[in-house]
């Protein structure tokens, strides 16, 4: 109820000034404060308050752009400053907002921080006790999106990017030290007109200014504004805007007066004037209330996306938001999720393929929101793929968390997956060039997690429909749901839960539920193995009652390993290359896990075929005679049979497509 009151209180204070002759004060926006504190009475407080009194009167002197130092005996106590007052300001507004802007930073959260940023509607300023006079800045950013529900596609989406990068690079252009602003319009069928500003700092080159702006609208938009009738993006060095409506008027006059105001002529009496105005405002503050009554009991009904975000990922929630998608602009991406964009289906739910407004291709995995399944994947996916920049890792783009939607956004693989290039109906055949190059390149992906990343990743389910293949044929590692973190020096991990897919899970791992990078291992060489000879590990006792592994190994011994390859290699493979990679493939087999090479060792060999390898032991399974089917304890799908093409959590994805 306080919350209603609030805005019935800010309602009226609006209409207040609306109905006032008076021009409008400074519209606030955000503050951000850093969290390391001064010293009270220090000299870095004075300083920064002679900092503040230097802006306002500068702003005061129809200086559009200021930034100065102020400093005493001690580098330490240097307190840097500027302030930017949006291009068409005038300058009364502009010394108005800027001394407005000084004063919140002073009194309001950052009047004990050692650095802080405001933003009003009409000017910038910021402050900091470390140098960043023509620096790009990347943090903090915020997002302002039209309040309307409507969601516009088609036409309006490609003249909203068009028109915000042409406004973009008219005030990138100027050069450095000058005024970077700039507006444009552009007409639009569906609406009158669309209105758009960007604007810089001067003292960024035009290159940087560019590249803020650039991730403003390549980046922030899609993401938050796309399809809406309006927008903002705000970073400390650039800002853009979005209207459908007039929102600015020129350097050297006032805004014009908003639509529906009714200008009431000098000559007309007091009385006639306030008639008038209550005949106005009356109505429209009994529709607004009564909006905002009903928006009101919804939001009680509705947690925030931002309340959302923290009850599922708790203090890591900051760090995520800017990684997380609202559903209107998946649902622009996707045509409304429609069958035409459904390219995969499995245990975790469908796939989609999308495109953004800035014209990247997207691959959408969604929830099954009637089941609870796969919740902790979709969480720990999020939480560890965003933290791992490989190019042979699949690239995590975004999330969404909205009422019951759990959504993955990827980058999109137009060439599917491994899986359904080796046992899929599709006409392109691999030649032994690209299986070579996929197998060096997934090695590559493995060696990066297991030692290269800011932590130790075991994925627990690598198998070949989780290495898709880019445009390039170049292969990402993907679907880190089952992923687990250990110990930069900790040799492997226990658990009761086994997960992963029948065919490429190691014997220590199935038996005891014991995992370590040498599980990765055993599994990287089953698929090199599938690679080289064209069978799914998984089916091969069907036809030959026995294991690839097995059978693998019995053709090794015999000498005879190019007996029975892939028929689609017999007129172009490498014979020392294939050698080298089935002798690599058993050396990742040994049943003893130190046997195993690890991948720093396994990335030599193959990128030095002239090194001379071990000789392998038999293999794990081989004694059984054929593929194992073991009895799992597993509180998912204890009854799941070996021959599954599902993991055993069902977390994969079974049908591929691009993505």
């Amino acid at each position: 109820m306080a919350s209603f009151f609030n805005l019935l209180m800010i309602i009226i204070f609006s209409f207040k000034n609306f109905a006032s002759t008076k021009a409008q004060g400074p519209n606030y926006l955000f503050i951000y404060c850093v969290l390391q504190n001064f010293t009270a009475n220090s000299t870095y407080q004075t300083n920064l308050r002679t900092l503040y009194s230097s802006l306002s009167s500068k702003a005061k002197n129809s200086i559009e752009f200021y930034n100065t130092t102020i400093r005493h005996a001690h580098s330490d106590d240097t307190a840097y400053g500027m302030f930017m007052c949006r291009g068409d300001t005038p300058s009364a507004q502009c010394g108005e907002c800027v001394q407005n802007a000084t004063l919140t930073l002073l009194s309001n959260g950052c009047k004990s921080s050692i650095e802080g940023l405001v933003w009003y509607d009409q000017c910038m300023v910021r402050y900091s006790n470390t140098y960043f006079f023509s620096k790009l800045s990347m943090e903090p950013f915020k997002e302002y999106v039209s309040p309307t529900k409507q969601i516009y596609q088609g036409t309006f989406n490609r003249t909203l990017f068009e028109t915000l990068n042409k406004t973009a690079e008219e005030a990138a252009k100027a050069p450095t030290g000058k005024k970077k602003f700039a507006t444009e319009e552009a007409d639009l069928p569906e609406f009158q007109k669309l209105y758009c500003l960007a604007q810089c700092t001067p003292d960024l080159s035009p290159e940087d200014c560019r590249s803020c702006l650039n991730v403003s609208i390549n980046g922030n938009v899609p993401r938050c504004c796309g399809g809406r009738e309006g927008g903002r993006v705000m970073y400390p060095n650039c800002m853009i805007r979005f209207e459908l409506y007039t929102f600015y008027g020129s350097p050297s006059s006032p805004a014009p007066a908003p639509t529906g105001v009714l200008l009431t002529p000098p000559t007309e009496d007091k009385r006639s004037r306030s008639r008038t105005i209550i005949l106005i405002v009356v109505p429209i503050v009994v529709v607004i209330l009564f909006t905002c009554f009903c928006y009101l009991l919804r939001r009680r009904a509705r947690k925030s996306l931002k309340t959302i975000l923290r009850e599922n990922f708790g203090h890591e929630s900051t760090t995520l938001e800017g990684l997380q998608f609202d559903l209107n602009v998946l649902k622009v991406a996707t045509n409304n999720f429609s069958l035409e964009n459904l390219i995969g289906k499995g245990g975790f739910g469908e796939v989609y393929k999308g495109i953004l407004l800035d014209g990247r291709f997207i691959a959408v995995k969604r929830l099954n929101t009637s089941s609870r399944q796969g919740s902790d994947e979709f969480k720990n996916e999020i939480l560890l793929i965003a933290k791992l920049q490989h190019r042979n890792l699949v690239t995590l783009i975004g999330f969404c968390l909205d009422e019951q939607e759990k959504i993955l956004i990827y980058e999109y693989m137009p060439n599917r997956s491994l899986d359904y290039h080796l046992f899929g109906d599709q006409q392109h055949k691999l030649s032994w060039v690209e299986r070579f190059k996929i197998i060096k390149g997934t090695a590559s992906g493995l060696l990066y997690l297991h030692e290269y990343s800011r932590f130790k990743v075991i994925h627990r389910d690598l198998k070949s429909s989780n290495i898709l293949l880019d445009e390039d044929m170049n292969p990402k590692i993907s679907d880190f749901g089952m992923a687990r973190i250990v110990d930069i020096n900790q040799e492997k991990g226990e658990t009761n839960r086994i997960v992963g897919t029948y065919g490429y899970m190691s014997p220590e791992y199935i038996m005891f539920g014991q995992f370590s990078e040498k599980s990765d291992i055993f599994s990287f060489r089953v698929i090199i193995l599938e690679l080289i000879y064209g069978e799914k590990n998984a089916r091969f006792h069907e036809s030959h009652e026995e294991s690839l592994l097995s059978y693998v190994w019995r053709q090794w011994q015999d000498g005879t390993p190019f007996n029975t390859l892939d028929p689609n290699l017999k007129e172009s493979y490498h014979v020392v290359e294939v050698m080298k990679c089935i002798q690599i493939g058993l050396l990742c087999v040994q049943e003893n896990i130190n046997d195993r090479p690890s991948m720093v060792t396994v990335v030599s060999y193959l990128n030095n075929l002239s090194l001379e390898l071990p000789s392998p032991h038999e293999p794990a399974f081989f004694t059984l005679g054929r593929f194992m089917d073991p009895k799992i304890t597993n509180e998912s799908s204890s009854s799941q049979s070996a021959k599954s093409l599902f993991s055993v959590n069902e977390m994969s994805i079974s049908k591929f497509h691009p993505r």
